[in-house]
């Protein structure tokens, strides 16, 4: 089956995940992609450019580029109309997944028809793929994922794989800080579309040392409320669920780093 990869890649990203991200999808694939999307979100660095230079050689690299960083909505937004195939990969330019991904994930949409969207449970790492420090599972079936989907992102970004054609229905990924990704599944939700999840860690999912930092602030905590909002707005959480989820989602963005430390060890019980 013919198959797209869609990766965006910013000025930021450190030359040496973005190697280690392309080398897991290309070279080290016992399925490889059919083509390699490569949004190039602003002006890359030159250690990131003799990166995409070495992969330009031998890999199916199809590079986007925007003139500046315009984010990941926008950037991912015009991938999806980049790629040349039906079924689209996501892949983060700083993970890395294992030999296996494609196949075992190619091979489940294939077996499943009915499905649109499907991801897998995560390892997470900080510094080596050995160094694993925590782990997302998530519900597989597709009516335990949507009762999921109202309190938490049912699926982890960096390891879907789609149908074009159900992304587009849908209205594509829009700019949301934070959340592009969430906001879209659920869109595709209400148009009608399932979700599923492979219950096996496919991807190692780098988190770095201030995960916990960069996931609170006044500005995730009022997107937090934006987004909640719009599920209110589109039908898909009534107000009961919304209050809950403000209490539990919302509100512990405020919290110092070691509050919103032990919400997330809670939640990933």
């Amino acid at each position: 089956m013919n198959f797209s990869v869609l990766i965006s890649v910013y000025p930021r990203e450190k030359a040496e995940y973005f190697k280690a991200a392309l080398e897991s999808i290309w070279l080290l694939q016992t399925l490889r992609p059919s083509e390699i999307v490569l949004m190039c979100d602003g002006p890359l660095t030159e250690e990131l450019e003799d990166v995409i230079s070495i992969f330009r050689l031998n890999a199916p690299l199809k590079e986007c580029r925007l003139e500046k960083n315009s984010g990941l909505g926008n950037a991912l937004s015009k991938g999806v109309f980049e790629c040349s195939h039906e079924l689209i990969a996501r892949m983060d330019s700083d993970d890395i997944s294992v030999p296996d991904r494609f196949e075992k994930q190619l091979g489940f949409m294939e077996d499943h028809p009915e499905i649109d969207i499907s991801g897998t449970d995560i390892a997470e790492f900080r510094d080596t793929a050995n160094d694993l420090c925590s782990f997302r599972r998530l519900p597989s079936r597709p009516g335990d994922l949507l009762q999921f989907a109202r309190k938490r992102n049912p699926l982890n970004h960096m390891t879907v794989i789609f149908r074009k054609s159900a992304v587009l229905r849908a209205g594509n990924y829009q700019p949301f800080h934070g959340y592009e990704d969430y906001y879209l599944w659920i869109r595709m939700i209400q148009q009608g579309s399932l979700i599923g999840n492979i219950p096996e860690n496919l991807v190692f999912a780098r988190i770095g040392n201030n995960m916990h930092s960069r996931r609170r602030g006044i500005r995730l905590f009022r997107q937090e409320l934006k987004l909640l909002r719009e599920f209110v707005r589109i039908n898909f959480i009534n107000h009961g669920e919304y209050f809950k989820n403000l209490l539990f989602r919302a509100f512990p963005r405020l919290f110092p780093v070691w509050g919103i430390s032990l919400v997330y060890k809670i939640l990933h019980r």
